[in-house]
């Protein structure tokens, strides 16, 4: 879920930041200082950093989740969201501050200084390394299962098998940033463009579509919430018709006419029309 929110956050940050930079079309956003575009830029490194440092709490999390057994969410949970939004927390605000006391100019989003563009590129490729590492271990433990006794089938079986999961943890491990991660921004830079946008855009889409809606448990959730929906609409559908019909039955006006006859207050009778018949 938090993972999911931080792609949610990436994406929304790009929109934020071009609308912020590029409001007036004749005014050119290099030249803008304001505050408005600043906290745009800031909240879109923000939204990056959270979205690395979350790739690599969930593959930590699926390495844990291998080599334990035996473990509890809430054991680590804390630990983890700690991590996914108090560490890049703490990268921008260290980053913000030199901004402001060193190279407080246009609206943050050059890249003049290198010590100020390390403060969040260095975090980023140690994720990314990390994760590329991360990878290959857990690679190398879905091997290990499948050579025991205890998992049936072929070696081809075994292979394919391999090879989906491989593919599977691509996307959620980030691992084609390792591509172009170590080398110069002017290295391969339509080859980089076509790979970061390209990859990285849909990245969050892959996600949640191999792990969330192609996931059978949450399919077979989907299914029970349709059917639970589709069976509440027919009983009200049901008792609106039920309603309708009692209404407009002939035995229900007769009751209605009975029983508005007895809570009716009946016409009392003058007293001088008593005395006159009476005599």
């Amino acid at each position: 879920m938090h993972l999911f929110v931080s792609f949610i956050l990436r994406a929304t940050a790009v929109f934020t930041k071009d609308a912020v930079l590029f409001a007036d079309e004749n005014m050119d956003h290099c030249l803008m200082s304001t505050v408005a575009c600043k906290v745009a830029v800031a909240f879109f490194q923000f939204s990056i950093l959270a979205n690395f440092f979350w790739l690599l709490v969930e593959g930590i999390y699926l390495q844990t989740l291998l080599l334990l057994t035996f473990v509890s969410d809430k054991q680590y949970v804390w630990w983890f969201i700690l991590a996914g939004w108090g560490a890049p927390t703490v990268v921008m605000s260290a980053w913000i501050v030199t901004r402001i006391y060193r190279e407080n100019t246009g609206c943050w989003d050059d890249d003049e200084n290198g010590m100020v563009l390390w403060i969040i590129q260095g975090p980023i490729l140690l994720t990314i390394l990390v994760n590329f590492i991360i990878f290959v271990n857990v690679i190398r433990i879905l091997v290990q299962k499948l050579k025991t006794p205890e998992v049936g089938g072929s070696h081809s079986s075994h292979f394919v098998r391999l090879a989906k999961s491989t593919l599977l943890l691509i996307p959620l491990f980030g691992v084609h940033y390792i591509v172009f991660a170590f080398f110069p921004e002017s290295t391969g830079l339509e080859a980089r463009l076509y790979m970061e946008l390209g990859l990285g855009s849909f990245q969050g889409f892959v996600v949640a579509l191999l792990y969330c809606f192609l996931n059978g448990e949450v399919q077979a959730e989907l299914k029970k919430r349709l059917c639970k929906w589709q069976y509440q609409e027919y009983l009200n559908f049901t008792y609106r018709k039920r309603t309708v019909s009692r209404e407009n039955s002939p035995i229900n006006y007769v009751t209605q006419l009975s029983l508005l006859e007895k809570i009716s207050p009946k016409k009392k009778t003058p007293k001088y029309q008593n005395g006159m018949s009476s005599v």
